[in-house]
C-alpha cells in the first residue's frame, strides 16, 4: 500500500484528534504554562492521555519519580501494541524504519492498521501517522492560539472533549464485555473512594492513578485468569477442576 492511502485511512483519525488536541492545549494554557508549551509536547509526545496528565502534574508540583511512574503506566500499553504490529509487519522492515514508527502507535492508529486486509508497508504506515499527528500538532497549535479568542462556552465545551472521548471507547467495551464492565465500575469506585475519605484525597493525583490502575486491573487478573488456550477461567472453576483432580 502506498503513502496516499496511509493518509486517506488518516484522514478520519485527524479530525476527531483535532478537537481534544484543542482542548488539550487550552488547559494547559489555563494552567499557566506559555503558549509554546503545549506545541512543544506535542511535538516530542504522541500521547493524548498521557499529554493531559503529565501536564497537569506539572502544573501541580509532582516530582520526576510520580510523573515518571505515571507516564509508565499510562503508556505502557504501547508497548503491547507495538509488539502486535511488528508481528504483523513482518520481518520486510530495518530497525531505523520501526524505530520512526514507534513514535506514531496510538490507539487508532494501531486499531487502523491491525484491520487493514492488505500487507502493511513503510509507506503505508508513514501516511497513516504522519496525517494523523498533524491532525494532533495543528489541533494543539490552534487551541493554544485561539483560546484567548474563542467565547469561554465553546472552551467549556471544549474542555469535556477528552472525557468524551473517553466515554465513547468505555461505553462499547463495557457493553460487549463483563469484565471490561467489572474493571471500569472498579476503578469508579477506587477513584470515589480516594476524592471522598479524608485521608486518602490528600494523595496527588498521580499516585491516585498509580494505585487505581495497579489494584483494579490486578483485581479483574485474579478474577479472570487465563488457560493456555486463551480461554478464561474463575476462581471457582479453578478450585473446582482442582478437586477433580484430586478425587482422580
Amino acid at each position: 500500500m502506498k503513502f496516499a492511502n496511509g493518509l486517506k485511512d488518516g484522514i478520519s483519525i485527524a479530525l476527531g484528534y483535532i478537537s481534544v488536541a484543542f482542548a488539550y492545549a487550552i488547559t494547559a494554557v489555563s494552567a499557566g504554562f506559555p503558549a509554546w508549551f503545549p506545541i512543544l509536547v506535542s511535538l516530542t509526545n504522541f500521547t493524548g492521555t498521557g499529554q493531559f496528565a503529565g501536564t497537569n502534574l506539572i502544573a501541580a508540583g509532582a516530582g520526576l519519580l510520580e510523573l515518571f511512574t505515571t507516564m509508565l503506566i499510562i503508556n505502557i500499553r504501547y508497548t503491547l501494541m507495538s509488539v502486535s504490529l511488528s508481528q504483523k509487519m513482518g520481518a520486510g522492515f530495518p530497525l531505523w524504519q520501526r524505530a520512526i514508527l514507534s513514535f506514531g502507535v496510538t490507539d487508532e492508529n494501531y486499531a487502523v492498521a491491525m484491520a487493514s486486509p492488505k500487507k502493511l508497508t513503510f509507506p503505508y504506515l508513514m501516511g497513516l501517522m504522519s496525517c494523523s499527528f498533524a491532525g494532533w500538532v495543528g489541533g494543539t497549535a490552534l487551541g493554544a492560539v485561539l483560546g484567548d479568542i474563542l467565547p469561554a462556552s465553546l472552551l467549556s465545551a471544549l474542555g469535556i472533549a477528552l472525557f468524551a472521548m473517553f466515554v465513547a471507547i468505555i461505553i462499547p467495551a463495557s457493553r460487549d464485555d463483563g469484565k471490561v464492565l467489572l474493571l471500569v465500575a472498579l476503578s469508579t469506585a477506587a477513584s470515589c473512594l480516594f476524592y471522598f475519605t479524608p485521608v486518602l484525597n490528600r494523595l496527588s493525583d498521580g499516585w491516585v492513578i498509580i494505585i487505581c490502575s495497579v489494584v483494579c486491573t490486578a483485581v479483574v487478573a485474579f478474577l479472570f485468569p487465563r488457560k493456555e488456550s486463551g480461554e478464561e477461567t474463575t476462581p471457582a472453576e479453578n478450585a473446582a477442576a482442582q478437586e477433580k483432580e484430586e478425587d482422580k
